[in-house]
């Protein structure tokens, strides 16, 4: 039985996702070639960013009322940056798989632990007054009016910053990928998420499960 995360009808959000068990916890895995050559300068990818995919992500995150600019921009602009400084992250093998998709895709993708997530999964716009924890040390983000993968607990991925409590870490053996698209890129989530796939498939053991996207009812 596959996972199902709802989602509340959006006019911009075009959704993606699927779920990645592993055969080893992610500490114990080194990230394949084929997705840590996406890093090196002058690579090729089948999918490339622009000016125009930035301003179409910035226009669905927009949508609800979220200013998508300055600390909050979108986690696939935040990568381009730390690309063109040559300070790109690398964490684990999903991560790194994760990152090097949105790099390339220019679309937002949130990565969370499942195994560290609470009661049915929804994507919603968030409310008012909602914020969580996105990092170790305790920084908070203002999350009202973004697009949000929420859990029992509240927001767990969003397309500017996961939320910290359910990020993955070297015990990690489940986890969920969102690709954050948008309608006004005709085709590119799917592109983007088949290429995304594609490259989760060369971690060794890693075994690719569906997400079921239910939509709500107004």
């Amino acid at each position: 039985m596959s996972l199902t995360v709802a989602v509340e009808p959006h006019a911009l959000l075009e959704v993606a996702a699927f779920a990645t068990r592993l055969a080893q916890p992610l500490g114990e895995l080194t990230t394949p070639l084929a997705i840590a050559s996406l890093f090196e300068p002058g690579t090729t990818a089948p999918l490339i960013s622009s000016d125009t995919v930035r301003t179409a992500i910035r226009d669905l995150l927009r949508a609800g009322g979220f200013k998508p600019a300055g600390r909050s921009k979108p986690a696939s602009e935040y990568l381009h940056a730390a690309a063109a400084e040559d300070r790109f992250p690398r964490i684990n093998a999903a991560v790194d798989a994760c990152n090097a998709a949105s790099l390339h895709s220019g679309l937002p993708i949130s990565l969370i632990d499942l195994d560290l997530s609470a009661g049915d999964l929804r994507i919603v716009v968030a409310p008012p007054g909602t914020s969580y924890v996105f990092n170790p040390s305790g920084q908070v983000i203002d999350a009202s009016g973004l697009l949000c993968l929420c859990d029992r607990d509240g927001p767990s991925g969003t397309p500017v910053k996961d939320a910290q409590r359910t990020k993955t870490s070297e015990t990690s053996r489940y986890v969920l990928s969102i690709v954050w698209g948008t309608r006004a890129l005709p085709g590119r989530t799917a592109k983007a998420t088949a290429w995304y796939r594609e490259l989760v498939a060369t971690i060794p053991g890693a075994t690719l499960e569906p997400v079921e996207l239910a939509e709500l009812s107004h």
